[in-house]
């Protein structure tokens, strides 16, 4: 069945909203991080890091279903099991997400973050447009300069020179994506055509991290930030910095980790990245987020000890629509 096609000017459209703040989760969907999780790990042969992904397309499937903003997948080209211990998303992030392009309808589809230097930008643009033409023009490219220094000797690359390399590639995806003819050399080949088009006027760009670059250079060339969960006052101090910086026009994203409990009226203990609480102070904290700018929030469930089926459940029955109604702060 082929996906429905954003009815919007920009896939931003469908995690940014003036009046709530929108949810949406990140991959792998497993709950590993848990004792139950490092449990089955155990039992299934798995090295440490590498997650259980037999259930994740039909929770992907699910998630769309129920109405969540977007789903966001990581960009690890290859497994560092000594220095980094995490190996993302497992699969090619293009491959992952033409895959969820076609099993999904509504839902965004992000990347948190493709690391553009390893990357030929040709090869990226292409993959990009293909991925936003399957889905209906529901992609949000993540982009970063990578923080795994050992993937860039592999490739013969030089790991100091990211951040120029950072910069042309945005320079050349915004190109590429556009008729004219393909960029060569700073020059515009009118008889060079990347096909497919896009199916949105222009692929949201959003940064993951700072990417070697400055404040200034990302609010001009980039359409959202996508941070590290902090306290209310750091999240609320970066994203009036950012709202500020780009006068409205960019998305303000961050993570967390959630370990939803039972009992609805457990308070707030912080975890590492994230919290472990009931949903009644998750939508308290929610509120409180909404409040300090944030956009949308995507969930990690790796820390749970509840199945991640359960909390997709849960958040779409009993907080996306607690947060449908509270106003947000920053939108008056």
């Amino acid at each position: 069945m082929k996906p429905d096609s954003v009815k919007r000017g920009s896939a931003l459209d469908l995690i940014r909203k003036p009046d709530r703040l929108t949810l949406g989760i990140e991959l792998p969907l497993d709950n590993d991080w848990s004792p139950a999780g490092e449990a089955r790990r155990v039992a299934q042969g798995r090295l440490p890091g590498v997650p259980d992904l037999s259930v994740q397309t039909d929770l992907v499937r699910r998630a769309d279903e129920l109405g969540f903003a977007a789903v966001w997948m990581r960009d690890v080209p290859v497994f560092d099991q000594v220095n980094m211990g995490d190996a993302g998303s497992v699969h090619d992030v293009f491959v992952l997400l033409g895959h969820l392009a076609g099993l999904t309808r509504t839902i965004a589809l992000g990347t948190a973050a493709v690391v553009l230097p390893i990357r030929h930008p040709l090869m990226t643009a292409k993959a990009a447009a293909s991925v936003d033409a399957l889905s209906g023009g529901r992609l949000i490219l993540g982009v970063a300069s990578g923080d795994r220094p050992v993937e860039y000797p592999l490739l013969g690359l030089d790991f100091a020179a990211r951040g120029a390399a950072f910069r042309d590639a945005v320079d050349y995806l915004r190109a590429a994506w556009q008729p004219g003819g393909l960029p060569v050399n700073g020059t515009r080949l009118p008889s060079l055509h990347l096909l497919p088009r896009p199916a949105q006027p222009a692929i949201p760009l959003v940064v993951a991290g700072q990417a070697r670059q400055d404040d200034d250079w990302l609010a001009a060339h980039m359409d959202g930030r996508f941070v590290y969960p902090g306290s209310i006052e750091a999240m609320t101090a970066q994203a009036t910095r950012w709202r500020e910086a780009t006068a409205g026009r960019g998305a303000f994203i961050s993570a967390c980790h959630l370990d939803l409990l039972d009992d609805a009226n457990a308070p707030f203990q912080p975890i590492r990245f994230g919290a472990r609480l009931g949903r009644k102070s998750l939508i308290a904290h929610l509120d409180a987020l909404a409040g300090a700018g944030v956009d949308h929030l995507a969930f990690n469930m790796r820390q749970s000890a509840r199945p991640p089926a359960e909390i997709i459940e849960e958040l779409a029955s009993d907080v996306m629509p607690a947060l449908i109604t509270r106003s947000r702060a920053h939108a008056a």
